[in-house]
């Protein structure tokens, strides 16, 4: 358990650093004016109508938990604040690949497919808003208590699970996203050689971060499965001496 704390505290370190260096690119980008002179909702709504998404809206968000993003359920790209009406390298990047996620939902993708399955599990699941750190203490109290301790620390690991399962869905179709939105880019004469190399830098970072976040979700997970083993065997042993 030890060795396993440890990883998790430097994959911890490690994922804040990127935070860090993804935000100083984002905004450094985002300072950094686009050859095709758009603002981020130009792009995406051009992209969208090319592809037959006319019922796609494009809107603004200063929400942490959606960021940008698209959502298929409310059938919109959502922008943040920052690269809405920004006519930057950020906000080109940000617009093709969110647009691009609606491309694929629209091609019927797969992994597409079972990503959009499972996000209301995450967002309206009667543990949606409870952050994982809060679900690892309540965790920590009951089986120290031994109160329900079972039957939440099931559902505890379920949660674990669920999110490593969807890091790995999300960092699939983000890269798919990633890669139609080059080409989008390229065809529609969106973008220079120039900046389609800042895209690229930017969407790595981005997926470095997801690669951290499965990381940190597996490591949630074997720490979880190791307390109970020891919860158990510590309960095991008191049997056997009373």
């Amino acid at each position: 358990m030890s060795v396993v704390v440890g990883l998790l505290i430097i994959a911890s370190i490690f994922a804040f650093g990127i935070s860090i260096y993804l935000s100083i690119s984002y905004v450094r980008y985002n300072k950094k004016q686009n050859s095709c002179g758009k603002t981020g909702e130009q792009i995406a709504r051009k992209i969208l109508d090319h592809h037959e998404l006319g019922h796609i809206k494009v809107s603004k968000t200063g929400s942490i938990m959606f960021g940008n993003s698209y959502s298929h359920y409310f059938k919109k790209v959502r922008l943040r604040r920052l690269t809405w009406q920004k006519r930057s390298v950020t906000s080109l990047a940000m617009a093709a690949q969110k647009s691009a996620l609606a491309v694929l939902d629209k091609e019927n993708d797969a992994e597409m497919r079972t990503r959009v399955r499972l996000t209301p599990l995450i967002y309206f699941g009667p543990i949606a808003f409870v952050p994982m750190v809060v679900i690892g203490v309540l965790l920590d109290v009951l089986l120290s208590t031994g109160f329900c301790g079972i039957l939440f620390t099931v559902l505890g690991l379920g949660f674990y699970l669920l999110s490593f399962v969807m890091s790995i869905l999300v960092l699939k179709t983000e890269k798919k996203a990633q890669k139609r939105a080059y080409e989008i880019m390229k065809e529609e004469g969106l973008a220079t050689e120039e900046e389609l190399e800042s895209c690229k830098k930017l969407f790595r970072l981005y997926n470095i971060e997801y690669i951290n976040d499965m990381v940190i979700a597996l490591l949630e997970l074997i720490y979880r499965v190791l307390q109970i083993v020891a919860y158990a065997q510590n309960s095991s042993s008191s049997s056997s001496k009373s």
